[in-house]
């Protein structure tokens, strides 16, 4: 066993030193395997930081909430005519869950002027000299604190007594307080919103978002009924429903099962209305990424092939060059495994080479992202890192084979006297 171990060290040591003595050939050479492991580092790594954050985004809304709105929630798609065509959401539809469905523990209204695919109607929020446009402005009634699972950062929010009232207040979201305020103190100033002045009794924390800012950030709340006053003809309602504890499932199946029935949904014909999770949004969003990494990979996986085929090349061409040297050692007893080995291990320590540097490259790129661009965060993997490296040396076993046994079958006499 120690004379075997010790076999492999010296063909390793000539690989390193073949390695050393063709420097820039080598490099040349191990260029595809160097992109290719360069690529899997670096998507890993932002789909890795993209992942983690986006988990951290949703549970921030609540993993017990489930939406519940006339659209299917998630990302943006071109509306059906069925779907444009839907009736929205009541706020009694809203009562009949909180009364009528055992799993439910709370539920939450948002009222809106119709959402197109692009998202809330545009707003203007100004104060004195100052506008914010794109504001999400929208009622809401008292338990949306408690189940958008967020807090204030200064201020109050909206008491049943405001919503009754239909007073003309307002909560903030975190930019909003930002773009127009500008360090001043919010609590008890006027702003006005589409021409409707309101007091600002509270502002929000930031949230956090995916990429950059989070839409929340951007809110301008008033209570339920004072945004009923102020549009009448407001018709879209977005449903909030916290689960009881360890009930998920059963919420969700009692939430459908009663809005089917009271909008007369057929048993064979599909909802007419959209439910979503944070648990929901987190696997929808895996599906794309998994899809967008499925195509780096084949993408990787060209380049990693070319520098398989290179590295195929040069060992033919090694194999070539040293015919001679390679006479002498079966001469002096070298077995054809021993030549095979040492051709093998050249091939392996190149490709295995190229994929250290890729690693080292896209571990620094991945850092660099997390300095330079903060919204778009980036975490290394240890299993990229290892993929990589794994899949670097196999590309050299693989594509180092055939040079390596046309080098172990070469006769030794006919070698000698190759010139």
């Amino acid at each position: 066993m120690r004379a075997y171990w010790q076999a492999v060290g010296e063909n390793l040591w000539l690989a390193l030193d073949t390695l050393r003595t063709h420097m820039f050939r080598s490099l040349l050479t191990v260029l595809g395997v160097f992109i290719g492991t360069l690529t899997v580092i670096a998507v890993a790594s932002i789909i890795s930081g993209l992942d983690a954050q986006l988990v951290a985004t949703a549970e921030q809304y609540g993993t017990r909430v489930v939406w519940v709105y006339k659209l299917q929630m998630g990302l943006p798609h071109r509306l059906t005519r069925e779907e444009r065509l839907r009736k929205p959401l009541t706020y009694e539809d809203a009562m009949a869950i909180k009364e009528q469905c055992p799993a439910v523990e709370e539920v939450s209204v948002a009222i809106f002027r119709d959402m197109s695919e692009f998202g809330l109607p545009p707003s203007t929020a100004r104060y004195k000299a100052r506008e914010m446009a794109g504001a999400q402005f929208m009622g809401v009634d008292a338990n949306y604190i408690a189940l958008a699972n967020t807090a204030l950062a200064d201020g109050r929010f909206f008491t049943e007594a405001d919503d009754q009232h239909r007073r003309d207040v307002t909560v903030l979201g975190a930019n909003v307080v930002e773009e127009l305020f500008q360090g001043e103190d919010p609590i008890g100033k006027t702003v006005v919103v589409d021409g409707h002045p309101f007091e600002v009794i509270g502002t929000f924390h930031k949230f956090k978002g995916v990429l950059g800012d989070n839409p929340d950030d951007r809110n301008v709340l008033v209570p339920l009924w004072t945004y009923q006053k102020l549009y009448p003809t407001a018709k879209d309602h977005f449903i909030s429903a916290m689960a009881n504890r360890g009930e998920m499932d059963q919420a969700q199946d009692q939430i459908r099962g009663l809005l089917r029935r009271r909008r007369h949904v057929k048993l064979a014909d599909p909802d007419n209305f959209g439910m979503a999770t944070a648990e929901s949004l987190v696997s929808e969003f895996r599906q794309i990424i998994s899809t967008v990494a499925l195509v780096m990979v084949v993408i990787s996986s060209i380049g990693l092939l070319v520098g398989g085929i290179g590295v195929m090349d040069i060992m033919l061409v090694s194999v070539t060059e040293r015919t001679r040297e390679i006479g002498v050692r079966k001469a002096v007893g070298a077995r054809q495994r021993d030549i095979a080995w040492q051709f093998l291990l050249e091939a392996v320590v190149l490709t295995g080479s190229g994929g250290l540097l890729g690693i080292a490259a896209g571990w620094t790129l991945s850092l660099l992202i997390r300095v330079l661009v903060p919204s778009l965060p980036s975490t290394v993997p240890l299993w990229s890192v290892a993929t990589g490296f794994v899949v670097a040396t196999s590309i050299g076993l693989f594509f180092g084979l055939w040079p390596a046994l046309k080098a172990a079958r070469l006769d030794p006499i006919a070698a000698l006297r190759y010139e």
